[in-house]
């Protein structure tokens, strides 16, 4: 694999630390930015007209200051900005895997004198036909998933819904994803005349099942019609199996499921993924078979990581096969992605290949996953934005030790080790 130049390893983004800000309407669902315009003063009976007005310019349009809000009156205007902004989570750092992937190193607003500011991590994954955005729910993880990185951060909080929505708003920023704008010079977007965000996945860092409320509402003003217009079906969240959470999703907002089972008895499940000892497998697929609106037509999505002499014999292929029967399903399998400190190793390429087709001779769709973003820490299990002071100038050497090495293994900016 050719080494990621310095330009590719971090893209040069100014870092402003401001002092804490008014709060910002980006992100807001329309009771918060109903509760926000009630707070400073507009009657009621006003405000449901305001709400449809700004939330125009928030998902539609893109706006990022109030000015450009050009049909709301320019009273409403500075009442508005004397007391709130339009800001969105800032940029720390941007990286740009050789095959376009991009990853963003994003600081929430502080929210508090104690609070520097939370950072997450979102990736964005460019294909001809579709741009699919990567989004986290939490920072951290508690799920501690043997194999994964993130599992290696310890929880901080959960997002709110705002931030979760921000995520995207950010995206399309950075990607000119808004009506009248244009791409960066050189991103990799799709030419189809669609969206260059057209898909959100919940699979960044967290387990969105332990955000639930925040997570469905971020979704719904995802899905907005009148608003950011992402079809329901093109959302999907992937989770461990939180169990009791799944029937309550599937009844609501009922979004595409990907479960991340990665073993197919307990015993090693309890250790892959240790979410196994309070809800086990027979659990997880009973709540499975009962997800709402399940048909071959909208299958369940089972992740199942390939770790090299852990779980990737063909007998285990079989078991798998009988483990998922009467469900509509298809088996994603995942070339583990190596992250520094790391005792897993990825399966041999012909082993996967003879692992999918057992799965695909049993019926069942088994692609294989093509690793986006390696090179940059952006891929599936990868993603974790713990960080370390550590002096600015040792990056250069950090990034010349990465030219030998299959991945990036570490990233500084700014005075930060992730």
């Amino acid at each position: 694999m050719s080494a990621l130049s310095l330009e590719q390893a971090a893209s040069p983004l100014p870092v402003v630390f401001a002092p804490l800000a008014k709060p910002s309407l980006a992100g807001m669902d329309r009771a918060e930015l109903a509760g926000a315009l009630t707070a400073v003063g507009v009657p009621a009976s006003e405000a449901r007209m305001r709400v449809n007005q700004i939330a125009h310019w928030l998902y539609v349009r893109g706006a990022a200051s109030f000015d450009a809000m050009t049909n709301v009156s320019k009273h409403l205007r500075a009442l508005l900005a004397e007391h709130y902004t339009l800001d969105r989570p800032e940029i720390i750092a941007e990286q740009i895997s050789a095959d376009g992937t991009r990853k963003w190193l994003m600081r929430m607003p502080s929210t508090g004198p104690a609070d520097k500011g939370a950072e997450i991590e979102t990736v964005y994954i460019p294909d001809e036909s579709r741009g699919t955005l990567c989004v986290s729910s939490q920072v951290g993880c508690t799920l501690n998933c043997t194999f994964c990185h993130t599992g290696t951060q310890k929880l901080v909080r959960n997002l709110t819904s705002a931030e979760i929505v921000a995520q995207l708003l950010v995206a399309r920023d950075r990607l000119g994803d808004w009506p009248g704008q244009e791409p960066p010079e050189g991103a990799i977007v799709p030419r189809d005349g669609g969206r260059y965000v057209s898909n959100v996945v919940l699979m960044g860092m967290g387990e969105p099942l332990y955000n639930y409320d925040n997570v469905v509402t971020a979704l719904k003003v995802m899905s907005d019609q009148d608003g950011l217009c992402l079809s329901r079906r093109r959302i999907t969240l992937s989770t461990s199996g939180v169990v009791p959470m799944l029937g309550p999703l599937g009844e609501g907002i009922n979004p595409a499921l990907a479960i991340s089972l990665h073993a197919t008895n307990d015993n090693l499940r309890d250790t892959l993924v240790p979410l196994n000892k309070k809800y086990p497998i027979a659990e997880l697929l009973d709540a499975c078979r009962n997800y709402a609106g399940l048909s071959n037509a909208r299958r369940i999505t089972f992740e199942y990581v390939m770790l090299r002499g852990v779980n990737d014999s063909l007998a285990e292929a079989k078991a798998l096969v009988k483990l998922l029967k009467g469900i509509p399903a298809k088996i994603n399998l995942i070339p583990f992605n190596p992250w520094p400190g790391t005792f897993y190793e990825c399966s041999d390429w012909e082993q996967i290949e003879a692992f999918s087709d057992v799965v695909f001779n049993a019926g069942y769709a088994s692609p294989i996953r093509t690793p986006r973003g390696r090179d940059i820490l952006a891929a599936c299990g990868q993603l974790k934005s713990e960080s370390q002071k550590m002096r600015a100038k040792d990056r250069l050497a950090i990034e010349a030790d990465a030219m030998k090495k299959l991945a990036v293994e570490a990233f500084y900016v700014h005075g930060a080790e992730e």
